[in-house]
């Protein structure tokens, strides 16, 4: 157990994180995230889309005073042989002791700490009037035992890289193709070499975020299956055709691809139907986290906008919704989404739309005549879309 001393110097060197630095671009999220003691704020994310930074945006956007905010980063290699509820008491007892102010904890890479959400449950059961913010690098900090233990009790943000309205504050001329190629990591955005610290970002994401959780003994094989993916975005992949490339068993690359889901390097994209059963009989398409990353990465992206656009519109309808799928019969209907008022098929196209598109959407509609109007979304059109309210 750290002695209170260590304690207080390391929340003493992560206190100046509570200052907001000069030039950061301001996350639309932060609008949304309402500080309130009944409720923990819960953002998840993939590494490196600036979780941190928007924790300090939001000590400035709610006007915290240095001596309202206990900011910590759970990363800390000084906190590596204490990551449990014990330190969380310690943490919680050494910022609270002899004061009567109403703090705002803000936890950083929270999913470190073994416990953490039944020690969150304990001080929301309290009602201490104190803030509780935490991040994570994984999608499954709502699930299991999150789910069961603040249930009620914790709001979800999810907060991907630069969108391309973020990525103009910060790359000039910032426009749609450079965006498509560049993608949206911010630290990537001024590196002199973006390639070489978007594969570390790779390496890092898959050995820390994923490798420990499926217990794999290399990362070798999870950097394989990710690869593999990343070079066949928009593009259906069967778990035999991917573990044949690999040498693993269809159930361990199964595995390892949720590992990568829960991460958020990749998102798996289903066939749409309304049968549970059709659904399953078909592959699923994969997208990644990042244009940039994946070209980074990937030994296939090259030149191909095609796919990087369609990879890019993805992302965007899943910063509105996780219900997105793909059809396919006559032709191919590149993303199908439901909402309140029905399904939408939605075509992508890097150039003009083509006969194949409208002939794919005839032989949906023939399936599903009462879905919605069909969006086209082009470079031109593009804009208009991220705007649209699906």
């Amino acid at each position: 157990m750290l002695d209170n001393t260590t304690l207080h110097s390391i929340l003493a060197d992560w206190s100046a994180w509570s200052a907001q630095p000069s030039g950061t671009v301001p996350r639309a999220i932060a609008e949304h995230c309402v500080l309130v003691p009944e409720v923990v704020t819960v953002i998840q994310g993939v590494r490196r889309c600036g979780k941190s930074t928007l924790l300090r945006q939001l000590m400035a956007a709610n006007q915290l005073a240095e001596d309202q905010a206990v900011f910590i980063n759970f990363e800390d290699p000084r906190l590596l042989d204490n990551l449990d509820a014990r330190m969380l008491d310690q943490l919680y007892e050494l910022s609270t002791k002899g004061s009567q102010r109403k703090l705002t904890f803000f936890l950083d890479e929270i999913q470190n700490v073994a416990d953490w959400q039944k020690w969150l449950n304990t001080r929301l059961e309290t009602n201490s009037g104190h803030c509780f913010v935490v991040t994570g690098s994984n999608s499954q900090l709502l699930g299991g035992e999150l789910a069961s233990s603040l249930t009620g009790r914790h709001l979800r943000h999810e907060l991907f890289p630069f969108d391309l309205s973020e990525f103009r504050q910060r790359a000039k001329p910032g426009d749609l193709e450079q965006f498509i190629r560049r993608g949206g990591f911010p630290a990537a955005l001024e590196f002199p070499q973006p390639e070489r610290l978007l594969q570390q970002y790779f390496l890092d994401i898959v050995e820390k975020d994923i490798r420990e959780r499926v217990s794999a003994k290399s990362s070798r094989p999870l950097q394989a299956v990710a690869k593999m993916v990343m070079d066949s975005v928009g593009s259906e992949l069967s778990l035999r055709r991917i573990a044949g490339a690999v040498q693993l068993s269809p159930e361990t690359v199964s595995h390892y691809l949720q590992a990568c889901e829960d991460a958020y390097l990749l998102f798996s994209c289903p066939y749409f139907a309304y049968s549970e059963a059709k659904r399953a009989r078909h592959n699923r398409k994969y997208y990644a986290i990042d244009n940039g990353l994946r070209r980074a990465v990937s030994t296939r992206a090259g030149q191909d906008l095609g796919k990087d656009f369609e990879n890019l519109v993805y992302l965007v309808l899943r910063s509105k919704t996780a219900d997105i799928s793909y059809w396919k019969g006559k032709g191919e209907v590149d993303f199908v989404v439901n909402t309140p008022q029905g399904a939408t098929p939605i075509q992508v196209t890097y150039g003009e739309p083509k006969l194949r598109h409208d002939e794919a959407l005839e032989a949906f509609y023939q399936q599903f005549p009462h879905a919605n109007e069909a969006i086209y979304v082009t470079p031109d059109t593009f804009e208009d879309f991220t705007a649209m309210t699906l």
